[in-house]
């Protein structure tokens, strides 16, 4: 059981958590249902799961560090060891999917963001065992607990709107807009006519009844 100022972050951990897991089962049950900007459904798949994961990972082990004579190493080794499962079974969905090599690479630095939150959980909680006094592992776990719930809080933005919101996702979108105004800006721009101006050609050209 955790005490001191580490009991109050557990507990607005807990909060925070609870919250967030209510509002992603509000989002996917009124949310839309993917299309063909949103990729194979596996990506949809893995993006509601990611989410879920790591908002009940957070709450999980933070619920079981306020219950009195429990260890935190513990819940924290155990739902290290879940979260990996999880994240390779997602990995191997990925792989065996449909989806473009973008979108691909897309979720395996969410995998591959998971697997270091999950592993800093186990090598923490195994740490904190040894030595329950050893708050550099109760430092530790508290740090994979608020990435986690950063990480739920990425996918599930990204499951909502439907689009990554990944760095180079947004460096690559926000580079598609630029383009796409210079394309816009160059085809509102007037074309010149070979000739110059086609109203004085047009009044210069033989022909023309005179006076």
């Amino acid at each position: 059981m955790v005490t001191g100022v580490y009991r109050d972050l557990f507990v607005a951990i807990v909060s925070a958590s609870a919250a967030l897991t209510g509002l992603l089962f509000v989002a996917l049950s009124v949310g839309p249902r993917g299309g063909l900007a949103a990729g194979p459904p596996v990506i949809r798949q893995v993006r509601s799961a990611a989410a879920l994961v790591a908002f009940t990972n957070a709450l999980a082990v933070a619920l079981y560090g306020l219950v009195p004579g429990t260890k935190l190493g513990y819940p924290a080794a155990i739902a290290g060891v879940l979260g990996i499962a999880f994240t390779a079974g997602a990995i191997r969905s990925i792989l065996a999917s449909e989806a473009t090599l973008g979108q691909a690479l897309g979720q395996l630095w969410l995998a591959a963001l998971l697997l270091l939150i999950f592993g800093v959980e186990i090598v923490a909680g195994i740490l904190l065992l040894a030595n329950p006094g050893r708050i550099g592992a109760l430092q530790d776990i508290c740090y994979a607990l608020v990435t986690s719930l950063m990480v739920g809080i990425a996918r599930a933005w990204e499951l909502i709107g439907e689009r990554d919101t990944g760095l180079l996702a947004s460096i690559a979108a926000l580079a598609g807009r630029t383009v796409g105004q210079a394309a816009d800006d160059d085809s509102q721009a007037p074309a010149a006519s070979p000739g110059g101006d086609g109203s004085a050609t047009d009044s210069s050209r033989p022909g023309q009844p005179g006076h």
